[in-house]
């Protein structure tokens, strides 16, 4: 019950409250299913990191091998396209950079994510419904 209480909890900037919640979807290029092991570690890091530099919560994240279920709350200043953005720009250089399979994986696409995502929001279902889904994927 806590943490259902955590995830509608409003949240605050100067300007704005919020309760703004991101279902993002997103698969490495040709559905390579390279997100495992080490890279997939090191893609929860890159996660957290830039969550943090963001001021972006992660309510819950799930890396699959071949794709990427991301749930989080972010502030209004920022649109779905712009969180994708964050998330798959940053962590597509920064895994090109550490893990040379990675860039073999994509030969040469320039770039570790395919260029569409799926964005949604918690209006339709409730944030526990979300969490659970991803939570289950994981098999957690």
């Amino acid at each position: 019950m806590g943490q259902q209480n955590r995830i509608i909890e409003l949240r605050s900037t100067k300007g704005a409250a919020y309760n703004l919640n991101y279902h993002l979807v997103w698969c490495p290029k040709y559905r390579r299913k390279i997100l495992t092991g080490l890279i997939a570690s090191r893609l929860s890091e890159l996660f957290k990191e830039i969550a943090e530099k963001w001021q972006v919560q992660i309510i819950a994240q799930g890396v699959m091998p071949d794709h990427i279920h991301l749930f989080v709350s972010a502030p209004p200043k920022y649109s779905p396209t712009k969180l994708a953005q964050l998330f798959k720009g940053t962590t597509s250089y920064v895994l090109r950079l550490e893990f040379p399979e990675v860039k073999k994986a994509i030969y040469k696409a320039g770039t570790l994510w395919s260029p569409g995502y799926y964005a949604g929001t918690a209006g339709n279902v409730s944030a526990a419904t979300i969490r659970r889904y991803i939570e289950e994927c994981q098999k957690i």
